[in-house]
């Protein structure tokens, strides 16, 4: 009997010890940026690329929060939306994964190396740096926690925010247009990418 209760107690701590594990924020973006390498290593042409864009997005999207990259893209005037929210996201998400994309298709061999992980409460930062062409670029991820799952809502990319240039962009396109206007052009140039 002490003994099936040691097993029992061992397995729990060794299944409760690789749970714990997986939930952190670094191990479940490591984990999804190893799969997309993956897939992005067998790329030997322009078509490799383009046979496995479905195969990417559905490694890629679980991982980011595209409704709150595009709350945050547009700033104080998300409350403009006024019951758009969707259609905004919508046409971000259209936006900002042929960007993704695009950057996914340059790849050439590219290593990433993951470093430190700082997490506040809901909230946490994981440093990578991307290794291969030229000087590391230092990649780092913001994250936060949607039920298990920690989601990306911003990358610094050599100390620059994606949503910070996103909102700078679409602020400077707001001055003139509309936001009708504006998810049109999210919209066109979703489709170019």
């Amino acid at each position: 009997m002490i003994y099936f209760k040691f097993v029992v107690l061992a397995m729990v701590i060794s299944f409760g010890s690789n749970v714990m594990a997986a939930e952190t924020p670094k191990a479940q973006l490591q984990a999804t940026m190893e799969r997309v390498m993956a897939v992005t290593r067998t790329f030997r042409s322009a078509s490799d690329f383009a046979d496995n864009k479905d195969r990417l997005r559905q490694i890629i999207l679980p991982r980011f929060d595209f409704s709150e990259m595009a709350r945050r893209s547009l700033g104080n005037r998300w409350s403009t939306l006024a019951g758009r929210e969707k259609e905004f996201v919508a046409a971000f998400l259209q936006f900002a994964e042929a960007s993704y994309m695009n950057a996914l298709g340059s790849y050439r061999g590219e290593t990433m190396t993951y470093g430190r992980e700082q997490v506040n409460e809901n909230f946490a930062e994981v440093d990578t740096q991307v290794l291969g062409r030229g000087e590391p670029a230092p990649v780092t991820y913001k994250l936060h926690l949607v039920g298990d799952d920690w989601k990306v809502y911003d990358v610094i990319i050599d100390n620059v925010s994606v949503v910070s240039n996103f909102r700078s962009q679409f602020g400077r396109i707001l001055q003139t247009a509309s936001i009708d206007e504006l998810m049109r052009r999210l919209r066109e140039k979703g489709a170019q990418g």
